[in-house]
Order: structure tokens, then C-alpha cells, then sequence
């Protein structure tokens, strides 16, 4: 399976990414492990943690059905690194056209951070498969619901930054694709058993979205 055809799997499935920042190669295996026995099939390894790519490796060796990349990935040359560790999917807090192209040019899912409509437009030119709403403090839900008013229908757009399990709802109904989940759910210093049970609550609380 292609990573864009594992992403929009994963839409339809469980469209949360686990932001992993601060994650070291010797957590990476057991956090992975109870991540995706709860359901998370979308794992994000910040480039500004410890070895993000021996842990990316060890993710995606450990994991190959699910969609494994890096996160804050800044600059084209890191897009490759990360192709090269067998990360398959790229989320930055900005959009920059050169990561974006670089990453389509891969065959990798690309997730560029936005802010506003200009760069929202612009990431999607460039061949962004969606867009993450960054940082979503500093937005609302009326702002996602008035970015996708104009939007191309379908773009798919991930609120990241405080998102948790009680704030997920609004959101939702203002039309969130997904969300990308960070210190809610991993920070150092957690256990892989902590981790898990705080993504069976992010589970539980999404699924239940969907039947309301």
C-alpha cells in the first residue's frame, strides 16, 4: 500500500497522529507497541528530539502497515533523510514549498503547518495532502469552520497544538479531519504503559465523535 493510499485509510479509519517529540530509539519500541495496539496508525517523531531517525527506523521496521515519519521537518535535505530512515510521512509547523515538493516528489504524505488562507492555498499548490492547523491555540474552531468554507472540498485539515480529549468535540463539528496529538499524550518521562492508556482515552473519545 502507497503512504497516500495508507493516509486515506487512515481518514476514514482513526485520523490521529501521535506526536512524539522528545522520543529517544531506546522508547521508541514499546511506546510504538502500545500506540498501535490502541488504534494509532499515524506516528510523528519530531526532528528535534533525540536520533528521530534511528527511532523513525525502528518505528517503521516494527510497524510497516502503519504511516511513520517526522515531524518539524524544516528543509528538503531533511525530507530525504527521513525517506531514507523509512518515514513515510512529513508534518512541519510551516509551509515551505521546497519540503512539500520534495516529499510529493518521494511518494511520501505531506502535512505542512498553516495559519492562514494564503498559506493554506498555497501549501495545497504545491501538492500538500492536507494541512495542519498550527498552532490551533491561537486559532478556533470558527476559524477552521471559515478556512474550509473555502477551501477545495475534501481537504483534509488536522488542528494541532492543546488538543485534548475534552476539546476534540467543537473542533470535530467545525469540520476537522483529524488531530495531531502531542504533549496530551506523550512527553518524556512517561511510561509506554501511561502512553497507552491515554491513547485508548483519545480513542475512545473519537470513536465516540463519530456516533454522535
Amino acid at each position: 500500500m502507497t503512504a497516500i493510499d495508507a493516509f486515506a485509510e487512515r481518514l476514514l479509519v482513526l485520523p490521529l497522529i501521535a506526536i512524539l517529540r522528545g522520543l529517544t530509539p531506546d522508547e521508541a519500541p514499546a511506546v510504538g507497541e502500545v500506540l498501535v495496539q490502541a488504534g494509532f496508525e499515524l506516528l510523528e517523531v519530531p526532528l528535534n528530539s533525540p536520533q528521530p531517525l534511528d527511532s523513525i527506523r525502528l518505528l517503521a521496521t516494527q510497524h510497516p502497515t502503519a504511516l511513520v515519519g517526522a515531524g518539524t521537518v524544516l528543509q528538503a535535505a531533511q525530507v530525504r533523510a527521513v525517506h531514507g530512515a523509512g518515514g513515510r510521512l512529513v508534518v512541519a509547523p510551516n509551509f515551505d514549498a521546497t519540503v512539500v515538493q520534495e516529499a510529493v516528489r518521494l511518494g511520501m504524505v505531506c502535512l505542512p503547518g498553516v495559519a492562514t488562507a494564503t498559506e493554506a492555498f498555497a501549501a495545497l499548490a504545491a501538492g500538500a495532502h492536507g494541512l495542519k492547523l498550527f498552532p490551533a491555540e491561537a486559532a478556533s474552531p470558527a476559524v477552521l469552520k471559515a478556512l474550509l468554507a473555502v477551501l477545495p472540498s475534501g481537504t483534509p485539515v488536522f488542528p494541532v497544538g492543546g488538543i485534548t480529549v475534552q476539546n476534540m468535540a467543537s473542533w470535530r463539528t467545525a469540520g476537522a479531519s483529524g488531530f495531531g496529538i502531542g504533549s496530551a499524550l506523550y512527553k518524556p518521562g512517561k511510561s509506554a504503559a501511561e502512553v497507552g492508556n491515554v491513547a485508548a482515552e483519545f480513542v475512545a473519545a473519537y470513536r465516540g465523535l463519530l456516533r454522535t
